[in-house]
């Protein structure tokens, strides 16, 4: 079994000089915490080597010198990497996700550039995937690949993470593009987030948008059960942490201690970006440096900031302040042994950067808006034996794992400066207790679990969902079917209404019958080895005005009325609804906009088809709550089907319909068709050797399964032809 990982970038980055192509590491942390991950798998790349390349020729050098690390370069050419990379991908989805929406930039040439970087993914992926790989779509940049690749290789296991986080869905709705990019993510079997803030935006917008309904974690959709879930992302723990036994790291240690003697260290790590907050931190610091002069040549913040996205015009910007803010505070506050900023434009390399963390007293790490932020992680693992104190924004993912930092809102400048003020003061005591239980948490949750649990996952996902794929109602099963139909001498055919016969309305009294379905179950009921039954939740009178004059059975409110030569009979015991019961159904309706309430004689029913996904999320467990004591005390049965909170007498189910009609005749074949919750009764009732087919979403108790609704009457004049 192969690892097949498709990211923006490779691991390795091409570059040229003198017409020579060399190669080096990416910079980044997706790149460098894949890369370096040691699964019981072999690991294939696909992705960007970083440059620009014209001729075929050296494609094909650089393509056969990757090839060597099983990495299959994907080239863009200056136009895509602008309007891809710079454009769609960092001018509007990066802002956008990232809370900035002021810098979100529009551009129709930007949106044709992603589908189409995309699509070249996708042709590399065709040349590389085999059937049994298993498929890890890295990030934002690729957010339509999933589909296109579901869409060209059936029955792969495909596996997206989002590195960043995801917006809620207030700001994800201005996408024009919002509903392509949803159902590109959708074609996946596991979709992983960091946190479950950014887990819940994503249902949250897919919901709306798309008009989904989750269960949980999972939704149902185009056969296959896709799974959200939150899955932090770590760093190679033990790597940093005995980083320090090196001799050469320990040297730079000790250099830099010197360099800092007596003062202490605040260290910053950053790429440039408006997400860090690296103004407000530079605010932060010189509003301390103004209200704590005592602290004037005591304490030195030593700023690491890496050259990113240069030329997208809003970093420059960036750039522009950075190197402002850094020298207007360096003018103000510096003597002649003290500088209060040290600042470097450039990445330091592991064992530069490892001796700070080390020595640094202090981690400042104060991100506006951050996906995980491992930065923060790295300072925790390199200290090893040292006390620290990271001051972290509560805006960064890792603020929910690393509870013993000091959590400050990274919009507040007075925060800023009073966390410094506490992290110098802290007593050594405390400094150690938080940091080893710091360390704790992130030697767990390392990137090697991080993958593997992921991984497991999405494998135990796909396995699943190829053998519900099993249950897809393909021809070839569907022929064997009407083989035996056709072989019959007398046939029970059970037929549920709303969502099987009909499709769903907004307005349940608007789903009544076209002539289309009147007509074909006139057909259906003509053969007299036939005999059709349609058992719905409807109550009887609706039932009896739409098919009254046809020649078929009808149960109505689950087998509480059945329809027998000619006339309905009671099949339960009602009374009249208790008043404290009604009053909870229509207080939760009144205060629910576009929902309904249904008064049958044995059931009442909540609708809210409707209604906002989180809104009838809330009120349904509202509801329900509520209805719990009262129904208990009446012997009353909850049921929650699709997009209703029924309740209902428990003498009669669907299933006891069924036992009451084999009690009468027996039959030589029988199928059943339904898609909701309360059609598992009628499943499960029915004697071995039936065809059971469930709608949409997967069913335990069927056999078979169909994905829409509209196709149970072309199945219907099939099995007739």
């Amino acid at each position: 079994m192969r690892l097949v990982i498709i990211a923006n970038r490779l691991p390795l980055k091409a570059s040229r000089e003198n017409n020579e192509y060399s190669f080096s590491k990416s910079e980044g942390g997706l790149a460098t915490g894949l890369d370096s991950l040691n699964l019981d798998l072999e690991k294939i790349w696909i992705g960007w080597p970083g440059i620009d390349v014209k001729y075929e020729e050296d494609k094909k050098l650089i393509t056969n010198r990757l090839r060597e690390y099983n990495f299959h370069p994907v080239f863009l050419s200056k136009r895509q990497i602008h309007e891809f990379y710079e454009g769609y991908s960092n001018s509007k989805l990066w802002p956008l996700c990232h809370y900035f929406y002021a810098l979100v930039k529009y551009d129709n040439k930007h949106w044709n550039a992603y589908k189409e970087v995309n699509s070249l993914f996708l042709s590399k992926a065709a040349e590389v995937i085999r059937k049994d790989d298993i498929i890890w779509v890295q990030d934002y940049h690729l957010m339509l690949l999933p589909q296109m690749i579901r869409e060209l290789r059936v029955g792969v296991s495909i596996g997206y993470f989002h590195h960043i986080p995801f917006p809620s869905y207030e700001l994800f709705r201005v996408l024009p593009e919002r509903a392509d990019i949803l159902k590109g993510l959708l074609g996946c079997d596991l979709i992983g987030f960091h946190t479950h803030e950014y887990m819940r935006h994503f249902i949250s917008a897919s919901e709306r948008v798309l008009d989904l309904s989750y269960s949980l974690d999972k939704v149902w959709t185009d056969n296959r059960e896709v799974y959200v879930d939150t899955y932090p992302m770590g760093i190679n723990y033990q790597k940093f942490n005995d980083a320090i036994l090196d001799p050469n790291i320990q040297r730079l240690a000790e250099e830099l201690r010197l360099n800092y003697i007596d003062k202490k260290l605040i260290l910053s790590v950053d790429r440039l970006d408006y997400s860090k907050g690296i103004i407000n931190r530079l605010k932060g610091y010189a509003s301390f440096l103004k209200n704590n002069p005592e602290y004037h040549g005591k304490i030195s913040l030593t700023m690491i900031i890496v050259p990113s996205r240069d030329t997208v015009e809003s970093y420059a910007d960036l750039k522009t302040k950075v190197d402002q803010t850094i020298g207007a505070i360096n003018g103000q506050y510096s003597k002649i042994n003290w500088t209060p900023v040290n600042y470097f434009y450039h990445s330091f390399s592991f064992e530069e950067l490892v001796a700070m963390y080390y020595v640094a007293d202090i981690a400042l790490v104060t991100p506006l808006r951050d996906g995980m932020n491992l930065v923060a992680k790295e300072y925790v693992a390199s200290k090893r034996d040292l006390s620290g104190v990271l001051i972290l924004s509560e805006m960064a993912g890792a603020s929910i794992e690393l509870m013993d930092a000091i959590l400050i809102n990274p919009n507040e400048i007075q925060e800023i400066e009073d966390s410094i003020l506490k992290a110098i003061k802290m007593p050594e005591e405390e400094k150690v207790k938080s940091m080893k239980r710091m360390q704790a948490v992130v030697s767990r949750q390392t990137i090697e679990k991080w993958a593997g649990d992921f991984i497991t996952e999405l494998t135990t996902i796909g396995s699943r969902n190829k053998e519900l794929n099993k249950k897809m109602l393909y021809p070839q099963k569907e022929n064997i079917i009407k083989s035996r139909y056709e072989k019959a001498d007398s046939r029970l055919i059970l037929l549920d209404y709303d969502g099987t016969l009909m499709a769903f309305k907004s307005r349940p009294e608007d789903a009544y019958p076209d002539e289309y379905l009147l007509g074909l179950l006139t057909r259906l009921s003509e053969d007299k080895k036939n005999n059709v039954v349609i058992s719905s939740g409807r109550d009887h009178n609706t039932l009896e005005q739409w098919f009254g004059r046809l020649n078929i059975g009808l149960a109505a409110e689950h087998g509480a009325f059945y329809k027998e030569n000619g006339e309905w009979v009671e099949n339960v015991h009602k009374e009249t609804w208790d008043e404290e019961i009604l009053e909870i159904f229509r207080k939760v309706s009144d205060k629910t906009p576009r929902s309904s309430l249904e008064i049958k004689e044995t059931a009442l029913v909540w609708h809210f088809r409707k209604v906002d996904p989180w809104l009838a999320a809330m009120r349904s467990q509202q509801l329900v709550n509520a209805l719990i004591a009262p129904c208990t005390r009446h012997n009353l049965h909850i049921v929650k089907g699709n997009k209703i909170i029924e309740v209902k007498y428990p003498d009669c189910t669907k299933g006891s319909e069924v036992n009451r009609l084999l009690a009468l005749k027996s039959y030589d074949f029988i199928m059943a068709i339904g898609d909701d919750t309360t059609d598992e009764d009628m499943f499960n009732a029915l004697p071995p050797g039936s065809v059971s087919i469930k709608i949409g979403n997967m069913s335990e108790a069927a056999n078979f399964n169909m994905l829409k609704q509209t196709d149970v009457t072309t199945f219907l004049e099939r099995l007739m032809a």
